[in-house]
This record gives C-alpha cells, structure tokens and sequence, in this order.
C-alpha cells in the first residue's frame, strides 16, 4: 500500500519524498530478518532524503527496536542535558516527550538548543493514536534554504539559550541533568561550556551560547538547527506568557533565548520562522509497528495533539558536537 501524506508544495519536489518507505519483501518479515538486506539502502537514503519509514515489518517489542537501532553500530544515548519530561523504559530507550496529550510540540531536531546532539534517531510506534498523534517531519535544508536571508544571517551569529530548574515550574535539575549533586551538574557544564548560577531554593540558572544554523558533518550541507522558536517566550500561549512574567519576571522565565550578544529577538522573527517550518511539514500517520529513522541534523520533527491511547519510544546514537 503506498504511503499517503499531506504537505504544503515546494520547489524540490521532484527529489526523493521525505520519508523514504519501505516494506517487506514478504509477510510475517521481521525488521531483525530485514535488517541486513535493506541497511544499504537505509544509510543511502539517510544521506541523501535524510529519513526513512519502515512499515509493515514485524516488530514483536521494545527489544526488538532497540536491537535494531543497536545494530546500526553505535551505542544508544542517555537523554542527558533534557529539555522535556521522558521516561527510561529500556536501556537507550525512552518515552516520546511527556506533554500533555491536547498539546502541539513544534518542530525541532533533538537537542539542537545544546552543543552536544545526536545525529540518528529513531522513533517506534508501538500503540497509534485512533485521533491525531502524528510525528510530522521537515527537511531541515530546505527550511534553511526557505528562510529570509535576513534571518538566516542573524541566526548564523548564534544564539544564547538560558533556563531557569526548579521544583516549581518546568523541570528540577537533577531531572534534566539526570544526576544528585551539584558537582555533577558543575563537571557537565564545565564540559559543554554551559554557565552556571545556583540559586535559592536549590534552583539553577545556565546559559550557553549555540548554534543557530550549522554544516552537516557528512554532507556539508547548510541546514536550520536550533530551537529559538520552541524556548521563546512567544512559545508560550499569551495568558500563560502573562501569568508567568508576573509570577517570576521575564528574566526568570524557566527557559527563554535571545540573540549570542544578550538583545532580545523580537516576536514577529520567530513568526516568520514558524511560518517556514510550516511550509516544509510532511505529516503521515502513525500505524502500530512503524519504526521512523531520521538522520537529526537533516531532518526535524513533531507532534500533533492526540486522543486516546498513544505510545511512541525513542532510541537516540552517535553523538556530535561543535566545541572542538
């Protein structure tokens, strides 16, 4: 059965169609029995398209899709330096991002708010939503190519993100750090050129200054990556933007991002770039035993608001890094 989407028009739409599908050659195949036939063409089309779907495959459990993302010859991630709320449910496995089920995430490539990333990742419906629940995806070159020169060359200058840990609103530190003490979270910072304030209560402020657009490793390709749009405040629907800045201040928002050099960015910039990311969604819909491959750089993803059940696990390997 061909794979069916929905997407706006664009210039390059006569190359390879984002994802790339593909099946098995028999029913009853299991993704482990495939795993040696289609890995050529796997690494292929990562290379060139940047994502591919696998349908239709048997995939019996979570092990199996670790063990196939294992197979690819890199040890899977911890989700370290987080951003969201996850859950560990395998060794180098963990939950789709925890957010309430009515809301929209935005599209984003993983981790691009640090300096530190993975560049593969895998997604694995194991219960498809009967209601929304989508992972849209987009070409993360073609967004760069899309976006007004005049926003691509600020972006380009970088950007400084800083977030504010506490029990009260978004994510404790020893949450997204993953570890108890301060020492911990002072060596990690100290590795990731992260600058670090505690403050009362036990709370922490970071910020680190990163990329806003960055050359793929392997490609040389120029691709958008950052998430300024996800960690302004402007993300933020207006009455809860309101309620927070009267709670703690805007300059004590849990997570906000402005320009490499302090001066704000003002709202109507991160307008025109959601306006990109639109333009560029792919959205497909999720069948049980689908297993998503992105190469992360290339390639951005989503989530739609769903109802009922729902469960999407996440592998994450090879990191990369621009601190050298």
């Amino acid at each position: 059965m061909p794979l069916t989407f929905s997407r706006h028009p664009r210039p390059d739409a006569g190359r390879d169609v984002l994802p790339v599908l593909l099946q098995p050659l028999h029913p009853g195949q299991t993704l482990a029995q495939a795993r040696d036939a289609l890995s050529g063409q796997i690494e292929a089309h990562l290379r060139s398209v940047g994502g591919v779907l696998l349908r239709g495959f048997e995939v019996p459990g979570v092990a199996d899709f670790q063990q196939f993302a294992a197979s690819f010859g890199d040890p899977l991630l911890r989700y370290e330096f987080a951003s969201t709320p996850r859950s560990s449910v395998a060794n180098g496995i963990y939950t789709s991002t925890e957010y309430p089920a009515h809301q929209h995430i935005p599209l984003h490539n993983e981790q691009a708010y640090t300096r530190e990333w993975p560049m593969r990742i895998w997604f694995h419906c194991v219960t498809a939503s009967p209601t929304g629940g989508e992972t849209p995806i987009a070409d993360s070159r073609a967004i760069y190519r899309r976006m007004p020169a005049a926003i691509r060359e600020r972006f380009a200058q970088g950007l400084l993100y800083v977030r504010h840990y506490s029990h009260d609103f978004d994510l404790p530190w020893q949450d997204v750090f993953g570890v108890q003490t301060r020492a911990e979270v002072e060596a990690f910072c100290r590795r990731q050129h992260i600058e670090w304030q505690w403050l009362e209560d036990d709370g922490l402020r970071t910020r680190q200054r990163c990329q806003g657009v960055e050359r793929h490793p392997v490609t040389g390709e120029m691709v958008w990556f950052n998430q300024a749009h996800l960690f302004h405040a402007s993300n933020l629907a207006p009455e809860v933007r309101a309620s927070l800045i009267d709670l703690v201040g805007e300059d004590q928002l849990p997570r906000n991002v402005c320009w490499a050099d302090g001066t704000a960015i003002d709202d109507a910039v991160l307008d025109q770039v959601r306006e990109v990311l639109a333009a560029e969604t792919v959205i497909y819909p999720w069948q049980a035993g689908d297993v998503l491959m992105l190469d992360n750089m290339l390639v951005a993803h989503a989530r739609t608001p769903f109802s009922g059940p729902r469960k999407v696990v996440v592998a994450m390997s090879r990191s990369h890094t621009n601190l050298d």
